[in-house]
Order: C-alpha cells, then structure tokens, then sequence
C-alpha cells in the first residue's frame, strides 16, 4: 500500500476557493442564461407587436387609398378640411364644372 500524503492547509484552501470560484462562475453563468432567455422571450413579443401593427398600418393605408379614390370619383380633386367638413375644389376642377354646367 503506497504512503498517504496529506496536503498542506494552504494547498487544501486553495482548492478550496478553487471550487468555490467555479460554483461562482457557474452561478453567474446561468444567470446570464436565465437574463438571454427573458431578453430572447420579450424580444420575440416585441418582433410579434411590431408584425401586427405593421400589419394594422398596412390595412389602414389601403382603407385611406379606398377612401380617398371614392370620395376623388364623387367630389374631384380638393382639399378637405377636416376640422369644418368644407371642401374646396381645386381650381381646375371647379373651373371645368363650371364648363361642364353650361
């Protein structure tokens, strides 16, 4: 049977703190990982409300397209004041009316 050596103290505590500083470093380490994954979740739910506005920005811009093409066909070109309701023609289109009445 060979001879027991036994470390000194200061060797066995700087083993010690050796493991002491992997648990550490192991600890930090999944609590990097724990913050990525919360950071990745709340990333993907902003990704997901960006692509539904888009989309709703999207279908408003094609109801203002719709809009403004149907009230053109009826009133012309002009400038609506949104605040009164009055609109205004624009010259040429009030000018040709104008030609179109007589």
């Amino acid at each position: 049977m060979a001879d027991e050596i036994k470390f000194t103290e200061e060797e066995l505590k700087s083993l010690q703190e050796l493991q002491t500083n992997y648990r550490n470093l192991q600890m930090q380490m999944g609590a990097l990982k724990l913050q990525q994954i919360a950071h990745d979740k709340q990333a993907d739910q902003l990704a997901a409300t960006e692509e539904e506005l888009m989309n709703q920005l999207a279908e408003m811009q094609a109801t203002e397209q719709t809009q403004a093409k149907e009230l053109n066909d009826k009133y012309g070109q002009g400038t609506l004041d949104p605040a009164t309701g009055v609109f205004t023609p624009t010259p040429n289109e009030a000018a040709e009316e104008v030609k179109e009445e007589s």
